[in-house]
């Protein structure tokens, strides 16, 4: 009886039209097994680049729930050239966004164009500068990087999903909230999960520098936590089962259940958040408050004539209900200010 290997040989000397004597099959040497490797001891889909695992419980939350906001600066009567003369003669605004916030600030793949919620809002305020939307140029902004790119003069401001807060107001200063959130969690939809309770021994995402992961320590000390760089990482952790689900402000949840059909979100609200738009902190050298009265008067301003509703259930009306804008906070300012 001949051996398999001898008889593929034959085989693979007659579909060359070779004479068979030209083939010594007997001087075939046998097929050797593949060479064994070692097993990886992680299988699956790596990790998104720059994501590290945090422990259950092995930082505790830390949260100042009693320090007050201090607010922002009040719109006065002045005109665009006056408030923002520099920003008036470069001729456009610069504002750091998202590039994959699907629904609220990304990429449209199709036509290249950056779109979303919060780029309507940016415009919004182009407008009443400079009397044209389109006026603005939109650069992409990690979430770790909002604070940096404000202090370095990159941009002038941030809107991005930044969440007003004590602790960001000694980085930063906001403006009046122009959204209201809840924080709650996106879960595949057959993993059965209901609620934040179910999430002991699970994995749960949340993106470095974000006030979700304090949401995450507070709400969910038992889960682990996989630390990414973006939003878009989180939700493709979760569709590799990397992880058991996702939480932060329902604006962005809505739009990561937008792009994955298999996906819902659960549970009751965590936290209430409001973004607000961000500037560099006012100084002698970068007095910033003509900027946040200017933003603040445009923020007033959509709310009042009905364009901020329109915005609202134009990107996220199909997911979300319209909240109400709790009203601005304003610094107490003496007349020399």
């Amino acid at each position: 009886m001949r051996r398999p290997h001898a008889t593929l040989a034959v085989l693979a000397c007659l579909s060359l039209a070779l004479p068979l004597a030209a083939c010594d099959v007997r001087s075939t040497p046998p097929l050797e097994a593949p060479a064994e490797h070692a097993l990886d001891s992680r299988p699956g889909p790596p990790l998104p680049e720059g994501a590290k695992i945090e422990k259950a419980g092995s930082t505790p939350p830390h949260r100042a729930k009693d320090e007050e906001l201090k607010g922002s600066y009040r719109p006065d009567d002045k005109k665009a050239k006056d408030r923002v003369p520099d920003i008036m003669k470069r001729g456009r605004l610069i504002v750091g966004v998202d590039r994959s916030n699907n629904l609220m600030s990304y990429r449209d793949a199709a036509t290249g164009d950056v779109r979303g919620f919060e780029v309507d809002i940016a415009r919004e305020i182009a407008r009443d500068i400079f009397g044209d939307p389109n006026k603005v140029d939109f650069r992409f902004v990690e979430s770790s990087e909002r604070v940096d790119a404000l202090n370095a003069g990159t941009v002038d401001m941030i809107v991005r999903t930044m969440t007003i807060s004590p602790e960001r107001e000694r980085e930063v200063a906001f403006s009046i909230p122009y959204m209201s959130t809840e924080t709650r969690m996106l879960v595949l939809t057959s993993s059965g999960m209901k609620s934040i309770e179910d999430t002991a021994g699970k994995t749960l995402c949340g993106v470095g520098g974000s006030t979700a992961l304090e949401t995450i320590r507070a709400h969910a000390p038992k889960a682990d936590i996989l630390v990414t760089r973006s939003w878009g990482d989180c939700l493709m952790a979760l569709q590799l089962n990397q992880v058991d689900g996702i939480v932060v402000d329902d604006a962005l949840l809505s739009g990561m259940a937008a792009q994955d059909s298999y996906t819902s979100i659960v549970g009751e609200p965590l936290e209430t958040e409001n973004y607000g738009v961000a500037v560099r902190r006012p100084s002698k050298q970068h007095d910033t408050r003509p900027l946040l009265r200017q933003v603040n008067s445009t923020l007033e301003r959509i709310r009042r004539d009905g364009t901020w509703s329109t915005i609202f259930n134009e990107w996220l009306g199909t997911y979300l209900e319209e909240p109400t804008l709790p009203a601005g906070k304003y610094i107490e300012e003496d007349a020399k200010s």
